[in-house]
């Protein structure tokens, strides 16, 4: 039984107990996944489960009241836990389907890979790669070629939470320090090499919010300083500097929150790598704090707590 079959069976069982369950579907074409909300067992037969489903469906919890069920992968379970140290969300409303996951695909390389054609249809084979069948023919690529930037460093294939296990765990095979060996190079260029890198990127914003209504902990969109005139912190103008000062805002309201599920990065209509920013934040707090964000839940973000003096950061010596 594949694994697809056996979160529809996990489901079935579970529904008595649960109003929802939140899962996937196939979108408007083979190369699209979309979010699938159950309401009714006899609904479970459109669900899919593959490579397609990259999308992180936890975004949906804390605005939910009800008892919900949900299918995660190891880096969406990070989220779970970052909502349950935050108390976003009440662990007894939450049934979670775990499925240990080998990698999922990018839209955005697959399409350049192949040319923007329209996709007739996608099959997934046995050795890792995706066939896309096009109008033009069919393009065979290895799944590991066109996977998020976020799949090739992966430590956490197997969800760190849940109620319900589909399959066996697996064990990550990603050495644990190349996680932040982009962030690395990147910081041996001078400040002006960066500030040149960042110009040209956000110069392509087009301030459309993609990125963080995309993200999981960006919880506050009703209220978020992007919009609110009160306080008037940045205005709608398509400015360099208020680009700047939009992404370093959310980068900074992210620190220690960021589970780096590459949701800002997935949506992006300018292929922006927004992501970037969040990392170099989720480094420090790993390098000042020893801190991994939604990993442990029994750990307390950095920014919720208070030393009068931290072991690794030395400001009265300033």
């Amino acid at each position: 039984m594949n694994n697809a079959e056996q979160i529809k069976e996990t489901i079935a069982r579970i529904f008595p107990d649960v109003e929802t369950v939140i899962c996937y579907q196939q979108g408007f074409d083979g190369l699209h996944a979309t979010p699938y909300f159950i309401s009714i067992p006899e609904q479970v037969n459109k669900l899919i489960w593959n490579p397609l489903c990259a999308q992180n469906l936890t975004s949906y919890l804390p605005s939910i009241k009800k008892k919900v069920g949900i299918v995660v992968k190891g880096c969406d379970s990070r989220t779970i836990i970052q909502y349950l140290q935050e108390g976003l969300i009440d662990r007894a409303k939450v049934v979670i389907i775990g499925v240990p996951c080998t990698g999922v695909i990018s839209v955005k390389k697959v399409l350049r890979e192949i040319g923007h054609q329209p996709v007739v249809d996608v099959v997934f084979d046995d050795n890792g790669n995706i066939v896309v069948k096009t109008q033009k023919g069919e393009k065979r690529l290895a799944i590991a070629d066109v996977c998020p930037d976020k799949c090739t460093t992966c430590q956490y294939p197997t969800p760190l939470v849940y109620d319900h296990l589909i399959g066996e765990p697996i064990a990550s095979n990603k050495p644990k320090e190349d996680v932040y060996k982009d962030i690395r190079e990147f910081d041996a260029k001078t400040l002006e090499e960066k500030r040149a890198y960042w110009e040209k990127e956000f110069e392509r914003c087009i301030r459309c919010y993609a990125c963080r209504n995309a993200c999981p902990m960006c919880i506050c969109q009703d209220s978020c300083i992007a919009e609110t005139r009160e306080p008037h912190w940045i205005s709608q103008r398509l400015s360099l500097q208020e680009k700047f000062m939009f992404h370093m805002i959310h980068a900074a309201h992210l620190a220690g929150r960021c589970v780096e599920c590459g949701e800002c990065e997935r949506v992006c209509p300018m292929d922006i790598p927004v992501a970037k920013l969040k990392k170099k934040i989720n480094a420090e707090m790993k390098e000042l704090f020893n801190y991994e964000t939604g990993v442990n839940p029994d750990d307390k973000p950095p920014m919720y707590t208070f030393n009068v003096d931290e072991a690794k950061i030395k400001e009265h010596k300033l």
